[in-house]
This record gives structure tokens, C-alpha cells and sequence, in this order.
């Protein structure tokens, strides 16, 4: 790896590039993209949580006018089997989950297409089912391998023996519950098969990820399929991956022969087969000495996963490289429900597995008599716990330190329940976060071009998801191509460009800015500071040679103010406050929004959000937005995102780490803390509700 960008458009505060269009409405959505003469998908659902379909009656359906095609298992296109069984819908009559796609109707509107999903008679054969999760069931597995390819159990030394001897320790269990992904736009697709192949216009986080899928799913050649979306509203993790509503709307669109046809979800439909952020129940045992260094950690975690299609999240990632320990155990285990899909959502395992044991730290804390951050910086490693490695650079201390100093910390009573204002209990929480740097070599392509007009046009199939990649990556080839940022002109959100990673993981950033630098320097190389119009180069993002040699990660500690009313129990967050080491940051103004909106997502998650399951028919019934509550700007009056100055030479030749997911991480945890510095309650299974404290 070549030494770093100098910096000159990068670490400039840029407006959006994409800003104005945003805001006056001319930024095309998926399904905002004109095609001729559209037809409207609405699906069928199952009604039942196991069992087969019997009979499927469409006669009322069909006679409806307006209708044009519908489509059920004994009746749809084949697809190519065996492969992803989210995927294969429609292939067979058995049903794995309520919800599950069981058919479709197309129409001339989507009033009467969905007027006619409603008119489709089904009829069953029930079968018993099982959606509830505990940590006592006898048929927990053990999955060969986690999300990320990480390990699903790991051990060094003896941790049992360890905690058995501690002074101090924590033994206890924490559980967080079924969340579901709600970005502002829902999932939406727009499918069209002509004479030159299929055309997708799709809310996806990777369109070259997903013209793959749906190659494989429906074997047909990856050159015939053209997928777009260059702007995107909102992923968070359940756009990252294909789910089954592209594959319905793809099959209509093949029984159309020509005419496009577009599906958007409802709300509602978001809550069925398009992922959510599985429940876990985390057991952690801390043991430390006298001194409140910590001599044993362990964290074992259950988590649900469809019987259809494993998914194991990676919770335990985080007990495994906070902090020092020389006694240290992990362990994941299934359950295989009758449940939809599980998937990635904002830091999958980080998020969920963050908040055991930080809360578990504070509890450590209180035992040890210690300070929370003092207990923190005493189990600051010297090398990666998991790995042994030397750190690219960690700077979570000065973290911890920083936000101290900030929000105020010195002046904060050391016993719970200490302070009481006008009839609230009000404390404070810190919380540590970390997130990995995730770096996929050879996965992204960028290609540099100088036109006509003499401008640079850059071109790679990235996709912004409303995180600022238009404006972050030209401000990158600005500097890897020495120009100024007006004269980039950026091109992204199609397969007609060079392959592009996938949004996610926090990861865009490093994949394609480095492919973008690579690019650059080869065009420079070729043509020097002169180039004549037409002049282009290719470059693919390298191996990095420094990840056999250093960990990385990005940092960052969290704080937290709350109150709890001593009458209702009302838990309010006045004040949240993050302070982050996440290498250097591209664009201030983009880069706090995102911390910014990570933090706010944590707030949610410790406060508001739980999908519900009744477990007698199987499904979420809180599953639309009056239900399933989030946070909204009245229930925090100030969020505030600083960071570090880090230099890390080592991560990418931008010295950048991922922003998108470190802000989520540790929120749920320091509020958690807070609440029980405010009263003296412990709260250990979130949401973080009023009648925790009655």
C-alpha cells in the first residue's frame, strides 16, 4: 500500500452533492424511475405459520377488471432450487412462516391489485409450530460458523476455573429483543423483461451483489440482467442482502413478457420477509482481582434462525476484543424456528452484543467500587485479545477521556439513585463502542475518464444509501487526482459500472475509495498532469498488506444522560454524547449526521423498539409504525458527535475507518447504565420501559 492522500478536499465540510436534487424531488427512487405503462404487484401472504397449501382459488381474483396476471406455487415460473431457500418462492405449496410469500396479483393500479390479493381464497393444511426463543431448549446447535465468517465458540485458558477464584464478579443475563428494519423508504422494485434482458430498478444496498442473486436464482447470464439504484432511502443491513420480494416482482414481471411491473412494500409487509435483527440472550460472567482487573470473561449467547435458512449473528465479537482478559470464553447457539429469515441490521453482533457486556461492566464497576471509565482504562489491552496483533491504532482511552471531559463527568455522584430534580431521578451512563474495519480486496473495480468537456468522470457501481458516498468518494478522487472538487463528476448505482462492494458493514468508504485512489494513480501514471480527452484507467482495490500484521477497528465511548419520573416511571434522555476515533474523517458534515443517526438509532433501541411476537399464530402484531415505536426528535434534546483527530497509515491509503455503524454501538448500553445510576433499578432486557421501575 502506497502512503496516504494528501489532503485537501478531504476534511472539507461539502455540501451534499446530491443535496438539491434530494430536496426538490428530482432525485429518483426506485420506485420514482419512469418505465412505460407500469403494472402494480400486490402479494398474497400466508395466513399460518406451518403447513401446506392445500388449495388456492382465484377465480374472484381474476374476474376482478383491472386484473392481469396472478400467480401462485402450482402456477408460477420455476426457479432455479436448492440454492437460497428465502429465495425460492412459489416453487412448492409448504409454508415455513406467517407472512411468507405465497402469491401475487399484477394489475392495472395497486388499488385493484391489491383489491384482488384480498379475493384470493386459501386453504390449508396446518401443521403445529414454534416460535419461541429460550436459552433452556433442547434443540440449541451449535452453527459451524457465524455472520462475517467468524468463529462461533472460542476459549483461552481456563475462564470457569478464573471467575470460581475472582474477587469481584458478575454473573448475569441479558437479553435484547426482535428488532425490524424501517428506513423511510420501504423496499421497492421495478422489473422489466424486454428483448435485451431484464432491467431492475431496486432500493439495494449492492446492485451488483444483487444482479448475481438474481442471475443464479432464475439462471439466466449476469450480462442480461441491468440493476439500478442511485439513490437509495435508507438500508440500515436489510437492503444489503436479496430477499424474496425482488424474486415475486422479477416472476411477474416474466409472466408480463414486457411490461414493467412495480412493487413497493407497505409498511406492514416490512415486518414479514425482508430480515430483522434477531432477539438474543446473553449470559456474561466477569471475574476480576481485588483491583478490579479482570481475570476471567465469558459471554454465551442464544439467538433464533429460521429452520428454512440459518443466520447466526456474531454477538459475541465484542467480549472477545474489548478488553484484557487472560481467561476468556464465547459460545453461539441456535434455535431453528418457524420464523422468517433473520439478517443484518445496523452493526450486526456489535449492536446486540455491545450491550450485555457493557452493562455487565457497570455492574463490575459498582462491585469493584470503582469509577465505570477507570474500571475501563485498567483493562485496556496492550495487543488484540482475539488475535494478538498489535492495534493499527486504539485510541478508545482518550475516548473515554475526552467524552468525560465533555459531558461533564468529574461533577457525577458515585452512588446510584443519589439525585433527585423536581421529581425525577437523574443520572449518568458511559458505554464503550468498537467496530471492525472491514476491507474487501479485489472486490471493487473504479474506472477514471477524462471527457470532452475536460472534467474527470469517475465511474464505479457503489451505492450511496443516504450516508453521503456521492459527496465523500469526489471528494476522494479530488485529492487522489490533485484537482479541485468541482471538476469530478461521479457516476455510481448501476451494473453498467465497475463492480462495486456492497453498502454495507461500514466498509464503502475503504472498498471504493481505495479502488477510486487506485484508479486515480494509474491514470496519473499513464497521462500525466495533461491528458487528452478520452484518456481512461481501470484499477481494482488492492490486498492490504498490513491486515496479517495490525488489528483495526474503529472506537468510541458513549454517554448518556436520563431521568426517570419518581410517580410514572417515564424515562426520559436529555442529553447523549459520543466522542469517536474512527481514523480521518472525509466529510465533517456528512460524518456527523451519521454518528449523529446511529446514536439516535441506539436511543431507540434502548427506549422504544421490540417486535412482539404472539406466539399462538406466529406472527409480529406491533408490525406498522404506530406499534413498532422509534425515537423521534422529542425524546432527546441534544445529541452531540465529536471525534479525534487519528492518524492510521495502515487501514487504506485514505486513512479512513467506517462511521456508518460506531455510533449505534454502546448507546443502548450507556443509557442502560444511566437509568440505573439515576434509580438504583438495573435493567438488564431492553426496551428500557416505565414499568422497569415500578
Amino acid at each position: 500500500m502506497t502512503g496516504l492522500l494528501r489532503p485537501r478536499s478531504i476534511g472539507a465540510n461539502r455540501q451534499r452533492v446530491d443535496g438539491p436534487a434530494k430536496v426538490t424531488g428530482t432525485a429518483p427512487y426506485a420506485y420514482e424511475h419512469p418505465v412505460p405503462n407500469p403494472a402494480y404487484l400486490h402479494p398474497v401472504q400466508a395466513t399460518i405459520a406451518r403447513g401446506d397449501i392445500t388449495d388456492m382459488r382465484t377465480d374472484e381474483a381474476v374476474g376482478l377488471d383491472g386484473v392481469l396476471a396472478v400467480l401462485t406455487p402450482f402456477d408460477a415460473p420455476r426457479l432455479e432450487t436448492g440454492q437460497d431457500a428465502e429465495l425460492e418462492i412459489l416453487q412448492s405449496p409448504e409454508v415455513h412462516f406467517r407472512g411468507q410469500l405465497i402469491g401475487a396479483v399484477v394489475a392495472e393500479t395497486p388499488e385493484i391489485a391489491r383489491q384482488a390479493a384480498g379475493l384470493v381464497r386459501v386453504s390449508y393444511a396446518r401443521r403445529d409450530h414454534d416460535v419461541s426463543l429460550s436459552a433452556d431448549r433442547s434443540d440449541l446447535y451449535r452453527p459451524d460458523e457465524v455472520n462475517a465468517g467468524g468463529e462461533t465458540d472460542t476459549r483461552q485458558g481456563d475462564p470457569d476455573g478464573a471467575f470460581a477464584g475472582a474477587a469481584r464478579a458478575v454473573d448475569a443475563t441479558y437479553t435484547t429483543p426482535m428488532y425490524h428494519n424501517n428506513p423511510m423508504e420501504p423496499h421497492t422494485t421495478v422489473a422489466s423483461w424486454d428483448s435485451t434482458g431484464l432491467t431492475i430498478y431496486d432500493s439495494t444496498q449492492g446492485v451488483h451483489t444483487m444482479r448475481q442473486v438474481v442471475a443464479s436464482t432464475f439462471g439466466i447470464e449476469e450480462s442480461d440482467i441491468r440493476v439500478v439504484a442511485p439513490y437509495v432511502g435508507g438500508g440500515f443491513g436489510s437492503k444489503g442482502t436479496p430477499h424474496a420480494n425482488i424474486v415475486l416482482t422479477v416472476l411477474a414481471a416474466k409472466r408480463m413478457a414486457g411490461r414493467p411491473v412495480k412493487y413497493a412494500l407497505t409498511r406492514q409487509q416490512m415486518f414479514s420477509f425482508v430480515g430483522y435483527r434477531t432477539p438474543t440472550i446473553q449470559r456474561v460472567l466477569l471475574g476480576a482481582d481485588e483491583h478490579g482487573r479482570l481475570v476471567s470473561l465469558s459471554n454465551h449467547v442464544v439467538e433464533q434462525t429460521s429452520r428454512i435458512k440459518e443466520y447466526a449473528e456474531q454477538s459475541c465479537e465484542p467480549a472477545r476484543k474489548m478488553y484484557a482478559a487472560p481467561n476468556r470464553g464465547t459460545s453461539h447457539r441456535l434455535a431453528p424456528l418457524d420464523v422468517p429469515v433473520p439478517s443484518w441490521m445496523r452493526a450486526p453482533g456489535e449492536c446486540p452484543g455491545m450491550f450485555a457486556p457493557e452493562v455487565a461492566m457497570d455492574e463490575l464497576a459498582q462491585a469493584c467500587d470503582l469509577d465505570p471509565i477507570e474500571l475501563r482504562v485498567r483493562n485496556e489491552p496492550e495487543t488484540d485479545p482475539a488475535s494478538g496483533l498489535p492495534f493499527s491504532s486504539r485510541n478508545l482511552v482518550a475516548c473515554l477521556r475526552e467524552g468525560a471531559r465533555r459531558f461533564g463527568w468529574a461533577g457525577r455522584p458515585a452512588l446510584a439513585r443519589s439525585t433527585l430534580e423536581g421529581g425525577w431521578w437523574v443520572g449518568t451512563g458511559v458505554a464503550s463502542s468498537a467496530y471492525p474495519v472491514h476491507q474487501s480486496p479485489g472486490s471493487s473495480t473504479a474506472t477514471v475518464r477524462f471527457t470532452a468537456d475536460r472534467r474527470y468522470e469517475v465511474r464505479i457501481g457503489a451505492v450511496d444509501i443516504g450516508t453521503g458516498a456521492w459527496t465523500a468518494l469526489t471528494q476522494i478522487a479530488a485529492d487522489a487526482l490533485d484537482v479541485p472538487f468541482e471538476d469530478v463528476d461521479l457516476r455510481i448505482g448501476d451494473t453498467g459500472l465497475p463492480a462495486a462492494a456492497v453498502a454495507g458493514g461500514s466498509s464503502g468508504i475503504t472498498n471504493w475509495g481505495w479502488a477510486i485512489v487506485e484508479a486515480a494513480r494509474a491514470f496519473r501514471e499513464k497521462f500525466g498532469a495533461g491528458p487528452s480527452p478520452g484518456d481512461e484507467r481501470t484499477a481494482t482495490q488492492p490486498e492490504n498488506p498490513h491486515t496479517e500484521r495490525f488489528a483495526m477497528s474503529a472506537y468510541g465511548a458513549q454517554f448518556a444522560e436520563v431521568r426517570v419520573n419518581t410517580d410514572t416511571g417515564e424515562v426520559r434522555v436529555p442529553r447523549l454524547l459520543g466522542v469517536f476515533a474512527a481514523g480521518r474523517i472525509v466529510n465533517p458534515r456528512t460524518a456527523r449526521s451519521q454518528l449523529v443517526g446511529g446514536m439516535t438509532m441506539g436511543l431507540s433501541m434502548a427506549l422504544h423498539e421490540a417486535s412482539v411476537t404472539d406466539e399462538r399464530f406466529g406472527f409480529v402484531v406491533n408490525h406498522d409504525l404506530a406499534e413498532y415505536h422509534i425515537a423521534t426528535c422529542a425524546d432527546v434534546r441534544s445529541v452531540e458527535a465529536h471525534w479525534l483527530d487519528e492518524h492510521d497509515p495502515h487501514v487504506n491509503p485514505m486513512g479512513t475507518k467506517g462511521i456508518g455503524e460506531i455510533g449505534i454501538v454502546g448507546t443502548a448500553a450507556a443509557i442502560a447504565n444511566a437509568a440505573y445510576h439515576a434509580t438504583g433499578v438495573r435493567v438488564r432486557d431492553l426496551p428500557i420501559t416505565a414499568d422497569k421501575f415500578l
